[in-house]
């Protein structure tokens, strides 16, 4: 049964209510209990809201169209318009706001509550009947705080308060949002009102004196650096992918297009970071029907080739080469590169390498345009969050220049599901273009050689322990995790799989240590040199929250190394657990003759890789990796040391190590390991690298990757 909304206000009103796509279940019953023989009548309804811009052959927005004007089809099959309303958007500037003098800043005083009321909740919800957002133009500016220096900070907001004070139209609402602390914060709520929105942007640059002691109080950042699940926000750019993808959902019951203006320093994916993330929160963005617009807060830079007067002088044959000049300019363009991403994938404007940072919000506004938000029931009532394509078209030969998003990913339903049902529902996640990210996320591979042609890459998978429903109820006697990941070579094809589950006891005792652990799962593939994807999915299987992975990585072939000394790849941990005892870590994932090959075993004890890199200095930091002697019948000696450097200052350095046996006859290995105390080295951000050298052969071979130690 479809049902149609006979006036326009009443219908932008409820699609407000529901949001881009939304379910109502509506039942038809008498009062009081029915007859057995008396049947019930039931009926469902999706209401889809889409915004179209129709312009004519000169660009001019064209006004007057009905729902009789428009021809909207859903994976091909016609949809019955529900309802169409024009929203005109004016260009005209407002009256410039004058700079309010220091003492004029009393006044505005009485606002701050306003503000305060909704920090950390959600938008005020649209009003059934109320004309708030009709004829307006969204605009929500969000300051990535989480990784932007100060100075970039300052300019950022120095670019907003110029677009409010001097460039904002008529037409405009606006809406502040942060990403700070680990948490993303609603500042203000939208608001027409620029002198609101100058005060909130003071706030965030002076910071709010609340102890009345002169000092700006600075946002709380205990939640970076703190045990257990704490670790997953540490230079984790998921984290600040998931909280855009939180922003954009706050806006999702608003059924006009919004513009998220991204302020932020670059925003780079690396090899611990999950690019179904990136896909998660740009499909969000599309079905929240939100354009997100990425502004370089670092504007224009200029690079050093060879670093600039900040930096020590460099050394090695890559400063003569070019390749130093190279890697820098990569590194800033791979910045760039996400945000280009996110910008392009959700129909938005980056601005790059511009100092005129409001320049990001002008162009950003003046994308949007008058348009018409059209809404219909969809036919289609399954929740099976695959991809449902839109087409508009206008109806009677009418002429125009139709601009919409191609389509919205439906709605996922997981829970109630028998085991038949639950079983294809995994394999139904593992293949949707829409990842699911309830649950977060982190995962390590590593690789180390078997013989001449193969690699064994163990995959170690870390989560959240909070993240488990039933870790969090005291009642329950056990959780039980399902893991299902395939891994696919270059052409799509799968070359290996994997399907496990963890099931973990809960008792009065564990369950909460399990809330604030996180939980270790460990795997492992035997394959040839080549660039491969994996996918990977978890499943809460009480709850049915699932999440998921998705990276690229690469096995190196070592036998063509012929300048360096070929090495693997190199695990850190701080947990040396005896074999068959780690703690919450399938044990049956890995075959018996799988784990009798496996590097990380030595003298009966396996050590557990960090995953995310994060360490305290409570405990000894372990390293291991392996270098290969190709060709010899006996070990040949090794030197090998670990450095850590803050910035380009050695901060400290173990003594070089000796190795003169080992070698593995099968696969020329020689282990290297490292157990380093920590206790003497000061909290913070590290860069650890490992240098190897082979000075009967002259190569050496050096491998980095950025760290944390924590008290």
């Amino acid at each position: 049964m479809t049902r149609r909304i006979p006036h326009l206000a009443v219908a932008a009103a409820l699609a407000a209510c529901l949001g881009v796509i939304t379910s109502a279940q509506q039942q038809s019953q008498q009062q009081q209990p029915p007859a057995p023989d008396q049947p019930i009548f039931r009926s469902s309804t999706r209401l889809i809201v889409t915004t179209v811009s129709v312009k004519d052959k000169d660009g001019r927005p064209v006004e007057g169209l009905t729902a009789q004007d428009f021809v909207i089809t859903e994976d091909g099959q016609p949809q019955d318009i529900a309802f169409v309303e024009f929203q005109r958007l004016a260009t005209e500037a407002a009256p410039t706001l004058e700079a309010a003098a220091p003492a004029a800043a009393a006044p505005a005083a009485p606002a701050a509550p306003e503000v305060a009321s909704v920090t950390n909740a959600q938008f005020a919800p649209p009003v059934a009947g109320d004309t708030k957002y009709r004829n307006k133009r969204l605009l929500i500016i969000y300051f990535d705080l989480s990784a932007m220096p100060i100075g970039d900070q300052l300019r950022a907001y120095q670019a907003a308060t110029k677009y409010v004070t001097s460039q904002m139209t008529t037409s405009d609402l606006m809406a502040v949002m942060t990403y700070e602390g680990g948490a993303v914060r609603i500042k203000q709520d939208f608001t027409a009102d620029r002198a609101v929105i100058r005060n909130v942007i003071d706030v965030l640059v002076y910071g709010e004196d609340k102890d009345g002691d002169g000092v700006r109080d600075e946002p709380d950042q205990s939640s970076a650096f703190g045990q257990g699940d704490a670790e997953f926000n540490i230079f984790n750019t998921d984290r600040q992918l998931a909280a855009l993808q939180t922003a954009v959902t706050m806006l999702r019951p608003f059924p006009e297009q919004k513009t998220l203006i991204y302020f932020g320093s670059g925003l780079r994916l690396n090899g611990n970071d999950n690019t179904a993330q990136l896909r998660a929160t740009t499909n969000a963005a599309v079905r929240a029907n939100v354009t997100i617009n990425p502004v370089d807060a670092r504007g224009l830079v200029a690079l050093s080739p060879l670093g600039d007067a900040t930096q020590r002088s460099p050394g090695g044959q890559a400063m003569f080469t070019g390749q130093m000049a190279m890697n820098v300019s990569n590194q800033f363009q791979r910045s760039q590169d996400t945000l280009f991403a996110l910008a392009k994938d959700t129909g938005g404007t980056p601005t790059f390498d511009n100092n005129d940072l409001s320049a990001g919000i002008v162009s950003a506004a003046q994308a949007v345009t008058s348009y018409y938000i059209i809404g219909f029931y969809s036919t289609h009532a399954a929740s099976d969050g695959k991809f449902r394509r839109l087409k508009v078209t206008l109806a009677n030969g009418r002429e125009g220049e139709l601009a919409y998003r191609a389509g919205y990913f439906a709605d996922k339903e997981w829970a109630r599901l028998n085991g038949v049902e639950r079983e294809r529902q995994l394999e139904e996640a593992l293949m949707l273009e829409n990842p699911v990210t309830d649950i977060t996320i982190a995962m390590e591979l590593n690789y180390f050689q078997l013989n001449r042609a193969e690699y064994f890459v163990p995959v170690h998978v870390k989560i959240p322990g909070s993240e488990l429903a039933l870790a969090r109820r005291r009642g329950a006697q056990r959780t039980l995790l399902d893991f299902i990941g395939e891994v696919k070579d270059n052409y799509g094809i799968t070359i290996q799989n994997v399907r496990d589950k963890l099931d973990i006891p809960i008792s009065d005792r564990n369950a909460t240590e399990l809330a604030a652990r996180p939980i270790q799962y460990e795997t492992g593939f035997t394959l040839l040199p080549g660039q491969y994807v994996i996918k990977f999915l978890a499943r809460d299987a009480e709850a049915g929250r699932l999440g998921t992975y998705q990276t690229s990585f690469t096995i190196p072939n070592l036998n063509r190394e012929e300048v360096r000394l070929p090495i693997s790849s190199v695990v850190l941990s701080s947990q040396r657990v005896p074999f068959g005892e780690e703690l919450h870590t399938v044990k049956n994932s890995l075959s018996t003759q799988a784990q009798a090959t496996n590097p990380l075993v030595f003298q009966g004890e396996k050590v557990v890789p960090s995953v995310t890199r994060v360490f305290s200095t409570a405990r000894d930091l372990y390293v291991y990796l392996q270098a290969y002697e190709r060709g010899a019948t006996e070990t040949q000696p090794l030197v090998a040391f670990v450095t850590f450097y803050k910035g380009d200052v050695k901060a400290f350095e173990t003594q070089p190590m000796q190795v003169t046996e080992g070698l593995d006859a099968r696969s020329k290995a020689v282990p290297l390991r490292f157990s380093i105390p920590l206790q003497g080295i000061a909290p913070g951000r590290y860069d650890c690298q490992v240098t190897v050298l082979e000075p009967g052969g002259r190569k050496a071979a050096f491998w980095r990757a950025p760290v944390v130690l924590i008290p």
